[in-house]
This record gives structure tokens, C-alpha cells and sequence, in this order.
């Protein structure tokens, strides 16, 4: 957290701490045992290049400020886009209206909280590098793509920004504010063989400056040498095989199916309503021994983690199963508060116009001790699934659908041939009772992960070591 961000909006539009206190008070005069002030400032930019040309250039400013009012479990909520003391008052009174109880709090005196995290760069205006030198980024990967293969027809690369400043005030006396740097590359890769055209995907970003862009795995050249690698793939693989079978996952970005079949039903706010498959399991063995899984927003740099969450609150490093035995879940203030739990720093919104609620930030699992190699030599026959493409979950009964996107078979312990339109069907607990071995490269996404809840988006990160799953089925069409 930084004292910067409070100044920004403080000076910014002629605030002063007494304002806070008496804007708080205001949102507790019907009554209620919280309120709190949301404020953010975000400046976005975005470019997209598409048949060699730059189709798309925009940038944009919001800001704004959210109410919200709590008393037991109701709440109220109510935001502006005026930040001016007029239009916060009405909100306030909107939020009030909709929470009011018996009883409130007393008077609000907010004092700036000191400095927790510093996980990535903060400045002043942001590191918002010409706009030109964002155009040959996108070009340098687009003349790439059209290089390495002759086969590739059609290139969409794409580069969004944002500068984003929040300052939080609750009733509860605490002003934190934070300085946000986020940005993110991407490209898309179309291949044309004989009239059968696939998909290469590859892309990545994070809370770091545009530099990231320039070396590793997120330059150009490797950008692009891994979309155009995944399109010309497809054309050489075989039909998917199909039925129960040995799965292994491989490290990284496949962590996106330990994010959806399991992360969702560890958020406080189904487990606190039993609609999650996970209720009232706290202490119980629900994964193999070989499982521990953490939700870690301190992580420096990474696109999921947050110096504080959206309730000013410092994220932390949360261990939601360990050695496959349910610790926790992961919460925001209201949920904490009513089932008794500490906090955990994990209160996200989309933005100033909607509520918090528990979210996750980079969840992953632990690495264990045995290498890939000896891992895929331990299967038979399997699918060895790289990367993955859409899926869906139901959080109530934990089942699962996600389609590989890349994934190969697995033959007497050796790797053969690419697998195409492969699914992977299954039950969230279930799946993680049949891991049988982890290996040691965990590995975290590049940063592409966006994840969706009651209509609203959060950048994520995800990551998984190596592992094997004893039994999942498989959908494809070869038997």
C-alpha cells in the first residue's frame, strides 16, 4: 500500500481525510455495522493489429466511487460517478437506504495504514511508454508469425494497459490506497492447410513495466514462435481417444482446471450459503495426501496479485488444502465476519461500480518431488493434456468439462502422437483424490488469466506442477 494513492484522490479533487469521516458517517446514519468508500481512477489503453494493420487504438478514463452499507447480512450498495463530495453524500444515503438497521456505529475517524506489500513498480503517471513504440511491439510480433510458417493466413495481435489508482476508507477507521500498473499481450495465429484452418493461441502480462514485453517468454519472438507452433500442431494430430483413462497434467496454465473445479467452490460465499460441493467439509480429507493448494496474492509482479485487496485489506498467502486435508477458504470482509474466520485479503471487484465479493487471486499447487519424465513413464495409456481452451463448472455438484487445446497421447510410457478435440470430464474433489504423483516444476501461467463471477472480471493467475490423475474421462471420438 501507498500513501500515494490517498494523496492522488485527496489532492486530485480537494478531499480531505474530515471528509471521509463525516461521508462515512452519512452512509451510517440509517443504521448498519459497516460502511465503506470505494474510489478509483483507471486509465486503459488498447491496440489491436489485424491484417497487418492497426484496426483498433483506444483509451479511456473512468473513475468513480462505490458505498456500500452492511448491517448483519444485507447490504447496501450505491456508486457515483461524480467524485465530488455532492455526489458521494447522495450515494451514501442511497447505500443507507437500502442497509438501514436498528443501530450503527459511532463516530469515523480514518487514519492511513502503513505500507504492507510491495509487489510492483508504483509511479506517480505510470509507465505508459509512446504509442509508437506499443505499434512495433505489435508489428515485430506480426511479421514473425507470417514467417515461421507458410501455412499462416491470418494474425491478430493485441496489447492493452492500465494505470488504475484505489483508495479505500472504511467505518472501521482504515484508509489504504494502492497504485495498479497491468498490462497484457496476445496473439492469435489462423492456419490454412488444404482448406482446414486451426488456431494458435500464445500470450501473457503481468503487474510490471512494458520491458516484461521484450525478453523471455512474452518477447516477440516467442510469442510468436508458440501461436504459430500451436496451429500447425493441430494438423498432424489424431482423433482424441475416449473413455476412462490415466490423465497428466502438465505445469502451468493447466492450473486454469484446478482454478474452476476447485478454486470457485473454495470462495467463502458458497460454502457460507452450502451451495458449493466443499460445505462443511473444513478439516476433511478431500485430495490426495500428494495435494497442497494455496491462493497467494503476494506473489511480485504476477497479473492475479494485489498489494491490497478491494477492501483495503493486504492480500496474503492462503493454504485452502494441505496434504489433500480442506483448511480454508478463501474470503472478503462480510463473509469473514459472519463465519467467524480471519480475513484473507481476497474482497474483489470488477471496479468501482460493483460489489466485492471473495475472489480468487494466483492459485496453484504446491510441487511435489517426483520429475515429469518419471511421471509420464509411470502411464501406460493416457492422454498427456498441455494446454486447455474453454471449459464449464457447476460449483454446487463440482463436475467439470474443459476441452485440451493441446494434449498428446501416451503410449507405454512414452509420448506419441497429438490428440485433437479432446475433453476432460469429471468432479472437482473427486479428481483430487486420484492424484497419484506431483511433480517438482510448478509453474505459474504467463499471465492471460481473466476469471468471471456473478457477471464480473478479475485478472488471475493460475499454476500446477506436473501431475498425474489416476482415472478421468475422456471425451473424443477414438475407442
Amino acid at each position: 500500500m501507498t500513501t500515494d494513492a490517498i494523496a492522488f484522490f485527496l489532492d486530485r479533487y480537494g478531499l480531505t481525510t474530515g471528509d471521509l469521516d463525516a461521508l462515512l458517517g452519512e452512509a451510517l446514519a440509517a443504521g448498519g455495522d459497516y460502511a465503506d468508500l470505494y474510489f478509483e481512477y483507471c486509465r486503459t489503453n488498447a491496440l489491436t493489429l489485424e491484417e497487418r494493420l492497426i484496426k483498433t487504438a483506444n483509451r479511456s478514463v473512468a473513475q468513480g466511487v462505490g458505498v456500500r452499507v452492511i448491517a448483519g447480512e444485507k447490504t447496501g450498495y450505491a456508486y457515483t460517478d461524480d467524485i465530488s463530495p455532492a455526489s458521494i453524500r447522495q450515494a451514501a444515503r442511497t447505500a443507507a437506504c437500502i442497509a438501514q438497521a436498528a443501530q450503527s456505529v459511532g463516530p469515523v475517524a480514518v487514519t492511513p495504514q502503513a505500507k504492507v506489500h510491495d509487489l510492483y513498480p508504483q509511479t506517480e503517471t505510470g509507465d505508459d511508454p509512446p504509442i509508437e513504440r506499443k505499434i512495433e511491439l505489435l508489428k515485430d510480433i506480426d511479421e514473425r508469425c507470417y514467417a515461421a510458417d507458410r501455412r499462416i493466413q491470418k494474425v491478430q495481435a493485441s496489447l492493452t494497459d492500465e494505470w488504475k489508482v484505489v483508495m479505500v476508507a472504511t467505518s472501521e477507521g482504515v484508509l489504504a490506497g494502492d497504485i495498479q500498473p497491468l498490462a497484457r499481450v496476445g496473439v492469435v495465429c489462423i492456419a490454412d492447410q488444404d482448406g482446414e484452418l486451426r488456431a494458435g493461441r500464445a500470450g501473457g502480462g503481468g503487474r510490471r513495466g512494458f520491458g516484461m514485453f521484450t525478453e523471455g517468454e512474452l518477447a516477440p519472438e516467442a510469442l510468436a514462435r508458440e501461436a504459430v507452433r500451436l496451429a500447425v500442431l493441430q494438423f498432424d494430430a489424431v482423433e482424441a481417444p475416449a473413455g476412462p483413462m490415466e490423465v497428466v497434467l502438465g505445469h502451468g496454465w493447466p492450473g486454469i482446471l484446478l482454478h474452476e473445479a476447485i478454486g470457485h467452490g473454495l470462495e467463502a460465499d458458497f460454502n457460507r450459503k452450502k451451495t458449493s460441493a466443499f460445505s462443511d467439509l473444513l478439516g476433511q480429507r478431500v485430495a490426495s495426501d500428494a495435494c497442497t493448494i494455496v491462493d497467494d496474492g503476494t506473489l511480485p509482479g504476477r497479473r492475479g496479485s494485489l498489494n491490497m485487496d478491494d477492501e483495503g485489506h493486504p492480500t496474503s498467502c492462503t493454504v485452502l488444502i494441505e496434504k489433500g486435508i480442506l483448511r480454508g477458504y478463501i474470503n472478503d470482509y462480510l463473509n469473514a465476519r459472519l463465519l467467524g474466520v480471519p480475513r484473507t485479503g481476497n474482497g474483489r471487484r470488477e471496479s468501482y461500480r460493483h460489489i466485492p465479493m471473495p475472489r480468487m487471486t494466483n492459485t496453484y499447487m504446491l510441487a511435489g518431488t517426483e520429475t515429469p519424465e518419471d511421471i509420464i513413464r509411470s502411464v501406460k495409456r493416457g492422454l498427456y493434456a498441455v494446454q486447455f481452451g474453454g471449459g464449464q463448472v457447476d460449483i454446487t455438484s463440482g463436475k467439470f468439462v474443459f476441452s485440451a487445446s493441446e494434449a498428446y497421447l501416451i503410449e507405454d510410457g512414452r509420448i506419441t502422437a497429438p490428440v485433437k478435440d479432446a475433453t476432460l470430464i469429471g468432479h472437482g474433489p473427486d479428481a483430487l483424490t486420484k492424484v497419484t504423483a506431483v511433480g517438482c516444476d510448478m509453474e505459474l501461467d504467463l499471465g492471460v488469466g481473466t476469471c468471471g463471477k456473478d457477471g464480473q472480471s478479475v485478472p488471475v493467475g493460475v499454476g500446477l506442477p506436473t501431475i498425474k490423475i489416476s482415472e478421468m474421462t475422456v471425451g473424443g471420438t477414438q475407442r
